[in-house]
């Protein structure tokens, strides 16, 4: 098959007019009239990344993070992003993105999310007018004590750290989500009634105020959507059973714990 039914299938499944202003989803380097010979699917473009595509065989990779947001003047050495443009070129491997258009569609990012989390009667926190996409998702969850879900939320995402502060709840029945940096949907999460939001990461002064009406908390950028890969697999198993793919298992994040 060629690289664009690929893309096709991606573009089934997150239409790239769902993406967010600010974005630059699709197609970032490469020819889609080639044959495919294998997807690697990760969350972000690194120079480890195209060569783990190339010896894999893969001559696709699709990423959730884009590798361009901006334009660039020269393709050199100078910096992180004209290193993996020049190098993909080099390898003959193309790049495509599926980012904040993912995030919005139904059975996207922010449902994987709360699937790993195990929320029921998942919903759009910001619905669309027309209520098939949106930002953000938010679901209801078996009764638990705030610090225990946190806990449990450092390990299903792999989180480093969990930074938080406290809601009047001391029992969690309401969660919402966003990945990645989500909390321009805080108030949107109040208005649905939910006791806990949780997204990647949270400004410092976004933390304040809300003290009296539910508890923040912020996993990490990479952590909260460690599992798109995987989401991204099953979209193109799905809708192409005969694709080979590989999830790239290593984490890209430069961010590191003590």
């Amino acid at each position: 098959m060629k690289i664009k039914a690929v893309v096709e299938a991606l573009e089934n499944f997150a239409p790239l007019p769902l993406q967010e202003g600010y974005d630059n989803a699709g197609l970032q380097c490469g020819l889609t009239e080639r044959n495919c010979s294998g997807a690697l699917l990760c969350l972000d473009v690194t120079e480890e990344v195209i060569a783990a595509a190339a010896e894999s065989g893969c001559n696709l990779i699709v990423s959730h993070h884009p590798l361009l947001f901006r334009g660039l003047k020269c393709i050199a050495d100078e910096g992180y992003v004209e290193r993996c443009v020049r190098r993909a070129i080099l390898s003959d491997v193309a790049i495509y993105s599926a980012h904040t258009n993912l995030d919005n569609a139904f059975g996207g990012v922010c449902h994987e999310m709360a699937q790993r989390l195990g929320l029921t009667d998942v919903e759009f926190l910001v619905p669309s007018a027309d209520g098939r996409s949106g930002s953000g998702v938010v679901g209801n969850i078996a009764p638990v004590p705030a610090s225990e879900l946190l806990v449990r939320m450092k390990d299903v995402f792999g989180a480093g750290s969990v930074a938080y502060s406290e809601g009047p709840q001391q029992t969690i029945r309401r969660v919402a989500l966003c990945g990645g940096s989500g909390d321009f949907l805080i108030d949107a999460a109040c208005r649905q009634g939910a006791d806990l939001f949780v997204t990647g990461e949270i400004g410092y002064h976004r933390f304040f105020g809300y003290g009296r009406r539910m508890w923040l908390a912020s996993i990490g950028h990479f952590e909260s959507e460690r599992y798109t890969p995987h989401l991204m697999e099953r979209i193109l198993q799905d809708a192409l059973p005969g694709l080979r793919t590989v999830v790239y298992e290593a984490p890209t994040s430069p961010v590191r714990y003590l």
